[in-house]
């Protein structure tokens, strides 16, 4: 139940609209009941022209709508109930059309809403929290685990709500005509819950394997699209598609586990709810038979009953449906509830510029076990210029890393002008840093956009100047090492 209350926090936002499509639910649902309660006047009173009888004493306002309706002529009942059952229609419709398109739209808000908090929070983690995820994986939470938290807010709540009204008014009307006979029935029914419980509670272990197991598949995809150079470099193609396929079986093996589970529900369900009526419709004929009850009032009996089953097998697949999401309310949460380990210092200095030199200490680090940098001490002056070369592995990017604080040292610190950078804010640190990274990478926008990634406000003429110096150095690159390779063919 904790898990399920975590899972609607998403829908608190929306709590007005829930509560009005809960009403129109309502109305909905009621208007189920009186439609199948209209079968007995017409059965009874227009069509055989016999007294309604009931063996139950009914409340005063019942009891008195049944006796006007008993002395009604069956000519002026059927222009009433002709009249009526458009009326009671047009509105069941109304009603069920408004609580659909609340829902839905309510469903819909709560995924972008879960969207724009996972793309805002992971905009905010700090670089170590990638090193240990797979971007495929995160894929796969805003993507894949979105969408079953949606299937449970727009059809599951939608479906709990409105099938528990179901059960409540089919059950009230069961007990209204022949409580005796309701009562007895309903010792039946909680063996329907015992299916539903079990697979349930399998449904929810397998939802997140198979979870899991998609966040794997995205992750190869991502993995080998981007990679795609190497794999074919490589002539890797046979190996990728292999590894591929066993994870694309592995998902395949999960899903049908949890669609056979699924699926079996609806049977199960309905049997256990055939059991209850066919022992009613035994006890129910004999009553008729007897003059005990009218055939109308024993129709709606047997109709109450066996419309519950509908709304029984939907309820079994609601919790199917939960389960599913309550595994991926976990993982998203997950991410949700990660706190960034390099953070801003309260009231951080901004740093205001650089003049004179940046000073590693005694600086130490390591990812988890294995230590890369150890008691590096730098002094380099504002103008000059620092190559770091050595093999790879051996922390040279890592060495860059920890000045704009993509991480932070284990031990030692870092100055900027006599500050240490754990002092001052992030954004006014990274703003005194430019980066050219070893892979080049453009994101989905235009060119002006790319080159001026990061100072969004810059002109015409300092992106033109930009774009011509990155030209000029590519090509100086370039010719460097046509010159080296040369030479070493010439030596």
């Amino acid at each position: 139940m904790k898990d399920y209350l975590k899972l609607l926090k998403f829908v608190r936002p929306y709590i007005g609209r829930f509560s009005i499509a809960t009403v129109c639910m309502a109305f909905s649902a009621l208007f189920d009941g009186v439609s199948l309660a209209m079968l007995v006047p017409l059965t009874d009173k227009v069509l055989t022209n016999k007294k309604i009888i009931i063996p139950t004493k009914l409340p005063h306002p019942l009891s008195v709508l049944v006796d006007k309706v008993n002395n009604i002529e069956p000519a002026a009942l059927l222009n009433y109930m002709a009249v009526g059952i458009l009326a009671l229609f047009f509105l069941k419709g109304l009603f069920a059309f408004l609580q659909a398109y609340l829902m839905s739209d309510i469903g819909q808000k709560v995924v972008r809403d879960i969207k724009a908090k996972l793309y805002a929070k992971i905009q905010t983690l700090s670089l170590d929290y990638f090193t240990n995820k797979r971007g495929g994986e995160l894929i796969s939470r805003i993507t894949n685990d979105v969408k079953l938290v949606e299937n449970a807010v727009s059809y599951g709540s939608t479906d709990l709500i409105y099938q528990t009204l179901q059960v409540i008014i089919f059950t009230s009307l069961t007990f209204f005509i022949y409580f005796k006979m309701a009562l007895l029935t309903f010792i039946l029914l909680p063996l329907i819950s015992i299916p539903i419980i079990k697979v349930g509670k399998a449904l929810r272990k397998l939802s997140k394997r198979s979870q899991e197991k998609m966040a794997d598949t995205n992750s190869l995809l991502y993995e080998t699209i981007i990679g795609t150079r190497i794999v074919k470099a490589f002539n890797m193609e046979d190996y990728e598609i292999e590894k591929f396929n066993r994870v694309n079986r592995d998902y395949y093996k999960i899903s049908m586990k949890s669609i056979k589970r699924m699926l079996i529900l609806n049977p199960v369900t309905e049997f256990l709810g055939c059991i209850a009526g066919v022992f009613v419709f035994f006890w129910g004929g004999g009553e008729v038979i007897a003059g005990r009850l009218s055939f109308g009032i024993f129709g709606l009996f047997l109709g109450s009953l066996l419309s519950m089953i509908r709304p029984f097998k939907k309820l079994s697949q609601v919790n199917s449906l939960n389960q599913q999401a309550m595994a991926a309310s976990e993982r998203i949460h997950e991410v949700l509830e990660t706190n960034p380990t390099v953070v801003d210092k309260p009231a951080a200095l901004e740093l205001g510029g650089f003049k004179n030199d940046i000073i590693f200490e005694h600086v130490w680090f390591n990812y988890a076990d294995n230590q890369v940098l150890k008691d590096i001490n730098l002094n380099v002056k504002r103008g000059q210029m620092l190559a770091v070369v050595g093999p790879s592995g051996t922390g040279k990017t890592t060495l860059i890393d920890l000045i704009p604080r993509f991480y932070d040292p284990v031990r030692g610190r870092i100055l900027i002008d006599g500050i240490e950078i754990k002092e001052v804010s992030l954004k006014s640190l990274r703003r005194q840093i430019g980066i050219v990274t070893q892979e080049t990478i453009l994101f989905n926008d235009t060119i002006r956009a790319n080159i001026a990634y990061g100072k969004l406000a810059s002109s015409q003429k300092e992106i033109e100047q930009a774009a011509v110096r990155r030209t000029r150095m590519n090509l100086s690159g370039i010719c460097r090492r046509v010159m080296i390779q040369l030479s070493e063919i010439g030596g």
